[in-house]
């Protein structure tokens, strides 16, 4: 039948999402009863109503009653939407991937309402900062439409929150629960979560208050092996960070048409987190009138992550190893299957890590609604939100203290299994204990405390209205006023003793002896007995005790110092302060006309929003005045400081401005009964991250080695990515809770930012003392080969330790000296790239069997893709994948199941691995995971469920231009809830 769909199309949306009401029209009338059940076939059902009654092809998922969200996590229920893919992190969903589009480039808000995140670089929201127990709905928009905040050129997601005079009355839920996570090897098996929900109206159900809340603590761990990163050479290249063409190298590639990489280092890190989680909500609403209607809302949360790690790892010479071994595989780029060093008494290297972390969310929003006349409803929302993260210890946000035995003279590392396999060859000496590696021979090296803190703020206030020009056609209008605020400050606290601090001995009564050996036992190769399973760990503390008691010892100057007074904590002494501020008016029009076109029903919604962007960025970065040099082919660059020894920053302020203007238009016509077809064009546009648009040139640390340095800075000049999309659809509802979809979309996306590299550009005119006079005076007295820079290092401080260049064991670059060259890589809009892809989902209940089932896919296509046979930089999209889900469930008689499986094909990550690999690709594997849930009603008020999550403890790898060319691989385990859940109206 023809209803005013359109005209009462948001506030249908939100009833079916939030609560099972009636939709009546102005006159009394009503248009249209939606009953419906609780439980999965409820939430399903409301689910599928949205999708139906809703303009543009717009997916959601609903709450299966207040306080029930299908999952824990948001993101982990976002993954069964056709389309949508998530990102893991510490094995939980994080961020979300539509339709290809990487979380950049999908705008998440919260009842409507642009949402700041705590991440220092990207607009990215991390569902995993907020609890699900106070979400009544979340939905997908992945058509554009003029009404809807601008910013998501994959999709716009709503999260709606619960609102007490949607549902009058008093209701109540609590749960309490168990959580066991397998990964965890330190941290307690079992962690408690606890949750509770409250909503009630009063005074005739004019006021209405809900308070949500949720605490939850949380052990897991993660392991890995990891290879740092890769350097690619053509074929005939046998240099630096290269191998030779001798008879060593088995099957290697000689032609420069074909490209060899090898490995630049591999570690094995054993990480434990625990994170605490505070959620809270409160809404108050009241409706004084039939016409008024106010709510205030309060959300906060917070989360706090530790995370410990301690690691081994091989640092490979390359071409200054003694000699080089390999076996490589065949085709046009070759990647080792065995790649072996020898070395003169090189490190073996040990890492102690802490990270900490705390992540504050607030949000404070006012929203008043007046129904101004029969045809007329005005809406003001005004809404002040703030996020930010930083250090919750003394060491920052990262923190790490290495130590090393240097007595490794050959490392091999065989890549022929899906866990990288490291063996070590050392030489020990002999303190009468029958092992290859001894505490005796540990010293500190060098040691690295950063610390970086974040604040987002967003003020936000829109004006809108719905005018009824007739009974099929009405008019969305609305201005809004957006500013946003985000600041990121950041320090390094670095020692650079990589050649060794401490002498042998000092750490013998700290260490204590561990293994990787069982660490990797859901992994292929995790048991192989070529694998080098012994190292040595400590405490953070203790190694720091260590440390500065030498130090003390010694009467030495520290290089760097943090707040402690010493080298061995963190600074909040800023030495990077980027700030942005991002001024946005918008103004927004949209028709909305229900129609008939012979008997059938065709809704029309056509808009238009106008957007101007003001953006003002000051960076204050260190600049610096001198490089030494201190063993092998590393290289420092002191900072610059002034008279008080203050370090000598600058600070510079970048502007840029934009403008878009965005159409839309939405059309759906029921071509038979229950079969709608729809057709829809839209422009988007995400905003360029705040890395992208902060202003400064920052180094990539203070250490570099023989062929310089890397630098990064930004770009407030850029403008957005705008696409324009074209979505086709024919949907059919053949049953109640049941229907299929299938779906064809196409994004046509310009202005992509992709990476300008500048080589050989000079900063700080820093002179650099290899090559300079004193290295080429040093090579012709000696006669070293000069591409032996340990040895011509040596030489030097022997034999001219009064030259001016030389201080102590360290060699400084004088003037005259050639000047130290940087790879500089800034952001800029230079590619176009097009999308397109089919959406196939099929939801079907098996009458009132209880039984259901959900199969959906997402096939993704683009025409830019990595091209594994070019070496420099390339455009690419990250994030492009297949997706698929399968879900089986039963629901009846108070005995609900379900079995879920999410499946990604492989995509690209992005481009970059390590320092000096920032060409190559980041490729994630094909992942498939099975999660499992349960609940049985044991009686009105009481439910008894369980929960499992990863349960065939599914590993993930991570690689480069070749599956051999590893950069990691890992496990997390399997995670299970067993909880209980009381409920009461």
């Amino acid at each position: 039948m023809l209803f005013k769909k359109k005209i009462l199309s948001s506030s249908v949306a939100l009833a079916l999402v939030g609560a099972a009401i009636p939709a009546y029209a102005q006159d009394g009338v009503l248009i249209e009863e939606v009953i419906v059940q609780g439980g999965i076939r409820g939430s399903l059902t409301r689910s599928m109503d949205v999708k139906r009654d809703s303009a543009g092809v717009v997916d959601a998922i609903s709450a299966e009653d207040m306080g029930k969200f299908p999952d824990a996590n948001l993101a982990e229920s976002l993954q069964r939407i056709t389309g949508v893919s998530i990102n893991r992190q510490r094995g939980e969903g994080s961020q979300v991937t539509v339709r290809g589009f990487g979380p950049e480039y999908n705008l998440v808000t919260l009842n409507g309402r642009q949402m700041p995140t705590h991440s220092n670089t990207s607009r990215s929201f991390d569902f995993g900062d907020l609890a699900s127990e106070g979400i009544a709905g979340v939905q997908v928009y992945k058509t554009g439409r003029a009404d809807v905040p601008t910013g998501g050129i994959g999709s716009l997601i709503n999260i709606s929150t619960t609102r007490p005079l949607e549902s009058p009355g008093q209701t109540a839920s609590f749960s309490a629960k168990l959580v066991n996570d397998t990964s965890t090897r330190e941290g307690d098996e079992i962690t408690p979560e606890f949750s509770g929900i409250y909503s009630n109206t009063f005074a005739n159900d004019t006021i209405g208050i809900a308070i949500t809340a949720t605490s939850q603590t949380r052990n897991n761990g993660v392991n890995a092996a990891e290879t740092t990163g890769w350097f690619t050479n053509p074929g005939d290249y046998s240099g630096a960070r290269g191998v030779p063409n001798d008879a060593n190298q088995v099957n290697r590639s000689t032609s420069d048409a074909e490209f060899y990489s090898i490995p630049q280092q591999l570690a094995y890190s054993i990480s434990e987190y625990e994170s605490k989680r505070i959620n809270g909500q409160l809404v108050l609403q009241w409706a004084p009138t039939d016409t008024i209607t106010g709510t205030l809302d309060y959300i906060h949360s917070e989360l706090d992550l530790d995370h410990t790690m301690s690691d081994m790892s091989a640092w490979f010479s390359n071409a200054n190893a003694s000699s080089q071994t390999s076996l490589w595989n065949d085709g046009e780029q070759r990647s080792p299957l065995m790649y072996s060093e020898t070395h003169d008494n090189a490190d073996f290297a040990m890492g102690v890590h802490e990270m900490g972390r705390k992540n504050e969310n607030s949000s404070v929003g006012l929203n008043l609604e007046w129904q101004a006349s029969d045809r007329l409803n005005i809406a003001l929302d005004y809404h002040d939100s703030s996020a930010e993260t930083g250090a919750n210890t003394p060491y920052g946000t990262s923190s790490l203290v290495t130590m090393a035995s240097f007595n490794k003279v050959g490392s091999t590392v065989f890549y022929d299994t899906e866990l990288p396999i490291l063996s070590q060859n050392l030489n020990s000496g002999a303190d009468g204990a029958d092992r290859p590696l001894y505490k005796n021979d540990m010293i500190i090296t060098g040691s690295v405390f950063s610390n970086e803190a974040a604040k987002m703020d967003i003020e936000q206030a829109k004006l809108s209205g719905v005018f009824e020009l007739s009974e099929s056609t009405s008019i969305d209008f609305g201005v809004q006023l957006t500013e946003v605020s985000n600041r990121f400050v950041s320090s390094n606290v670095q020692l650079d003793n990589w050649g060794g601090f401490t002498q042998p001995g000092e750490l013998t009564d700290i260490l204590t002896r561990s293994s990787i050996a069982g660490q990797f036992d859901q992994v292929d190769g995790g048991n192989d007995p070529r694998l080098h399973t012994e190292y040595f760990t400590t405490s953070l503390e203790e190694i720091i005790s260590v440390g500065e008691a030498s130090y003390t010892a010694r009467g030495a100057d520290y290089a760097a110092v943090g707040d402690c007074g010493t080298g061995y904590c963190a600074s909040t002494d800023w030495t990077v302060d980027k700030r942005t501020t991002e001024e946005t008016s918008s103004a927004y029009i949209q028709l909305n006309s229900a129609l008939e076109y012979y008997d059938m029903p065709v809704n029309l919604q056509v808009g238009l929003r106008y957007e101007e962007t003001d953006v003002t960025s000051a960076a204050l970065a260190p600049t610096y005045d001198e490089v030494f040099w201190l063993g092998g082919n590393e290289f420092t660059m002191v900072a610059a400081v002034d008279e008080n020894g203050d370090p000598i920053q600058a600070f510079d302020d970048y502007v840029g401005d934009y403008s878009l203007l965005l159409p839309s238009i939405d059309m759906d016509i029921e071509v038979a009964e229950n079969v709608i077809v729809r057709a829809s064009y839209s422009q988007t546009a995400t905003r360029p991250s705040f890395t992208d648009v902060q202003g400064g040139i920052t180094v990539g640390g203070t250490s570099f080695k023989n062929d310089g340095g890397f630098a990064n800075g930004g770009n407030p000049g850029l403008i957005p990515i705008e696409s324009d999309n074209y979505d086709v659809s024919v949907e059919w509802y053949y049953d109640e809770g049941s229907y299929l979809s299938v779906g064809y979309f196409e994004k046509s996306v310009a202005n992509f930012i992709g990476s300008s590299v500048r080589k050989g550009e000079t900063l700080f005119n820093l002179n650099f003392p290899l090559e300079g006079a004193l290295f080429n005076q040093a090579v012709a007295d000696s006669g070293i080969d000069p591409l032996k820079y340990s040895e011509v290092g040596a030489y030097i401080l022997a034999n001219y330790p009064d030259n001016a260049a030389i201080d102590g064991d360290r060699i400084y670059g004088v003037d005259g000296d050639p000047l130290v060259t940087f790879q500089i890589t800034s952001p800029a809009n230079q590619e176009n790239a097009s999308v397109d892809g089919v959406e196939i989902n099929l939801q079907h209940n098996f009458g009132e069997t209880g039984f259901g089932m959900i199969a959906n896919a997402t096939f993704v296509n683009a025409d830019v893709a990595y091209n594994n046979m070019q070496i420099d930089s390339q455009f690419v999209l990250n994030g492009l994948s297949d997706s698929a889900n399968l879900v089986a469930f039963y629901d009846k008689d108070g005995l609900q199941a379900r079995l879920a499986y999410n499946w990604r094909d492989e995509f690209l990550a992005g481009v970059g691995q390590g320092a000096g690999t920032t060409t190559n690709p980041t490729n994630v594997e094909a992942y498939g995971q099975l999660d499992i849930s349960a609940s049985y009603d044991y009686s009105d008020n009481l439910t008894i469920f369980f929960a499992g999550l990863n349960v065939l403890e599914e590993t993930y790898n991570v690689y480069g231009r070749d599956e051999l060319q590893v950069l990691q691989a890992g496990q997390t385990g399997a995670r299970y809830d067993i909880g209980v859940r009381y409920s009461f109206k």
